[in-house]
């Protein structure tokens, strides 16, 4: 096979830039500036894997390959390659992938260890609360994220909770250490929307005898929300500036929406309101990126490919409550599958567990689609925690795959990552080692990692 190079790919993904950053509008960069990301890629060396077995993440499989990455980028794939006076590892028998994506987590938000005073994920105080950003509840020494990267995600979409209609902003960060939310964003990404259909808005707000209480409540909710929205970007776009309405930070985000900026992700279970809610979409002109949970996705899988809607989902998380009993083993597959292989499955944690052995939850999944009759590789499955979660997120022209040019986003296995023996060795981000299950000096640790009580002076009491 003809070895992959950057030299082929075009200069604006050899730059990292993103279309999505080009799109916002100036209004809208004006207004984020003050919480832009001030990520900087760690200090890298240029690495050349050898012999290695690689799933790209776009399904393709290359055994006995060879990756070379160098200034933080990929740059080439192939068989053979030879460059001198760089560091060589020999990968034999080893698999690389690239880094894992959660399109659905909450690490930061609701960080360890888990007290009410850090519980800041749902602003349960109104159903509309499209005004916050769960970026400004996050604790950037949260233990959770090192746990996630042994587990090789290297990058992560925070979401607000879904006690609300529209519970607020997520974002998407780099898995490395640092100081500040904002040096952990990821570059150019967009915002999303988190939205929340079903039991949990009309429970909270029914059991305060409050609206909504119904499913009918909630759908109301939604629609007199986005006539709001859209009355307030009339009133933005007046050429007369002494009618303009007076700035509205839920309505910001709102029209950031059905301006195509800000991208949604829908708490959503059942296939009848995941339904409803796509007519929504249609009646308010906006686009929903992913449904999340989405339990009964398999009953519209071509509903949601030919809309272009991924769906995100449990290997085998259901019944905890009403609208989680009827799920199928072959959920994930189904939707895959759907409209001859266009639909958009991805495999989500929801969970500070879950996400440190997501490449285990794909490999669950992949073989009850495979026990359903689905035909389904292991090189194809790995797209559910790599490249459709990167598309979900609006960062699939930087990370998800291993394509030259794009960031060096990867992991090396010990096995196959659908092995449950296997552990991510190396986790790079950006092409500098985060993560090396063999050197303690590239472990991160964080305040309760350090051992302020030493285990040789715990006594019997």
């Amino acid at each position: 096979m003809k070895n992959i190079s950057l030299l082929s790919v075009p200069l604006l993904l050899i730059l990292g830039c993103s279309d999505l950053d080009e799109s916002l509008s100036e209004t809208t960069k004006s207004q984020n500036k003050s919480f832009a990301s001030t990520y900087e890629p760690m200090q890298s060396q240029p690495i050349l894997y050898k012999s290695a077995n690689i799933y790209d993440g776009l399904g393709g499989e290359f055994l006995d390959y060879d990756l070379l990455i160098a200034d933080g980028k990929i740059v080439e794939m192939g068989q053979s390659l030879a460059q001198s006076g760089i560091n060589v590892i020999d990968a034999t028998g080893q698999w690389i992938t690239p880094g894992i994506i959660d399109i659905h987590s909450h690490m930061g938000v609701y960080s360890a260890p888990g007290v009410s005073t850090s519980s800041d994920g749902n602003e349960a105080t109104s159903p509309v609360t499209a005004e916050v950003w769960a970026e400004h509840s996050i604790w950037t020494q949260d233990p959770q994220f090192a746990l996630a990267l042994k587990g090789g995600v290297t990058s992560f979409h925070v979401l607000p909770g879904s006690a609300n209609l529209f519970g607020g902003r997520g974002a998407t960060f780099k898995n490395i250490s640092k100081n500040t939310i904002q040096a952990m964003k990821f570059p150019n990404a967009p915002h999303s929307l988190k939205m929340a259909c079903g039991e949990n808005p009309k429970r909270v707000y029914g059991n305060r005898r409050q609206s909504p209480a119904t499913r009918m409540g909630n759908m109301a909710g939604y629609r007199s929300a986005w006539i709001d929205a859209a009355d307030y970007r009339d009133g933005m776009q007046d050429t007369d500036s002494d009618k303009h309405p007076k700035r509205d930070l839920a309505m910001d985000t709102l029209v950031g929406v059905l301006d195509g900026e800000i991208l949604i992700q829908n708490h959503c279970y059942r296939a009848e309101e995941m339904a409803m809610m796509v007519e929504l979409s249609k009646e308010f002109d906006y686009k929903i990126t992913t449904f999340h949970h989405a339990v009964e996705a398999y009953k519209i899988a071509d509903l949601l490919a030919d809309e272009g809607i991924c769906a995100a989902m449990w290997a085998d998380w259901w019944g905890f409550k009403h609208e989680a009993y009827d799920m199928v083993p072959a959920n994930i597959a189904i939707i895959d599958q759907a409209r001859n292989g266009t639909g958009c499955a991805i495999v989500h944690s929801d969970d500070e567990v879950g996400i440190q052995h997501l490449n285990q939850e794909a490999a669950k999944a992949m073989a009850a689609g495979n026990r359903a009759g689905f035909d389904i590789s292991k090189a194809h499955a790995m797209r559910w925690i790599t490249s459709n979660p990167a598309k979900a997120a609006g960062v699939i022209e930087a990370t998800g795959s291993i394509e030259p040019g794009k960031d060096a986003d990867i992991v090396l296995w010990t096995h196959n990552p659908f092995s449950v023996y296997a552990r991510a060795q190396q986790v790079l981000v950006d092409g500098a080692l985060a993560f090396d299950m063999n050197d303690p000096k590239a472990q991160p640790v964080t305040d309760f990692d350090l051992g302020i009580i030493q285990p040789q002076t715990i006594r019997a009491q």
